[in-house]
């Protein structure tokens, strides 16, 4: 079954799909399985969590997270993304009644308020402008419970001179000035923005990505 993309003017992966899966480990210098770990320990989830995933790609990190959910009470997790190709690849891949993948964009998140217990992202911000990433924020908090967690892990300030080269080589070669927001390290104001407490950095890695972790107010 074909899915058709979202329009959005955030940049969308279609064209990677085929060999994403190869392509990401080798961007995280084989850290991936590390990386992926570290995230979910920070997102700490519960059996009957309902959590979702903005911009999950191929649904790796969805899958990872479904082992550790119970369907029998409630688990689940949503995998938003609005490449179609990349939510056809993650439901013949990774699909299963409580490891969902729909085709979404994080600005426009049509689920009902309050319907998740966690959010997590794993570089996406870096894909969309700054606007988008504000109302994808307020989307996220929108349809967290009250206490909900939120994890981010993006591209942010350069804490090294190798990240710092990777990160302003990467905004200017391949044309994104979303990523010159994220490095200017928006992020974490904009969490607080859309209504978040202040996040905590929990993590780096490369020297150009920094793991977050907040949650929406009682």
């Amino acid at each position: 079954m074909t899915i058709q993309s979202i329009p959005t003017r955030g940049r969308t992966l279609d064209y990677a799909a085929p060999v994403y899966d190869l392509l990401e480990p080798l961007c995280l210098l084989n850290k991936q399985a590390e990386y992926d770990q570290t995230l979910i320990q920070t997102l700490t989830p519960q059996p009957a969590d309902a959590i979702l995933d903005l911009g999950c790609g191929t649904g790796l990190l969805c899958e990872k997270i479904s082992r550790l959910l119970d369907p029998a009470l409630g688990g689940c997790v949503t995998g938003i993304d609005a490449a179609g190709k990349m939510i056809e690849a993650a439901r013949e891949k990774r699909g299963a009644p409580h490891c969902r993948f729909e085709a979404m964009a994080a600005e426009r998140l049509d689920f009902a308020d309050a319907s998740f217990d966690a959010v997590i992202s794993s570089l996406f911000y870096h894909h969309v402008p700054l606007d988008l990433k504000q109302q994808s924020l307020r989307e996220a908090f929108r349809v967290l419970k009250p206490g909900g967690r939120l994890v981010i892990a993006d591209m942010h300030k350069p804490t090294t001179l190798l990240g710092a080269l990777v990160s302003h080589a990467s905004r200017w070669l391949l044309m994104q000035p979303q990523i010159g927001e994220n490095i200017r390290g928006v992020l974490p104001e904009l969490m607080v923005e859309a209504g978040f407490l202040p996040p905590q950095s929990v993590a780096h890695y490369f020297g150009y990505i920094a793991l977050f972790s907040t949650s929406k107010p009682l």
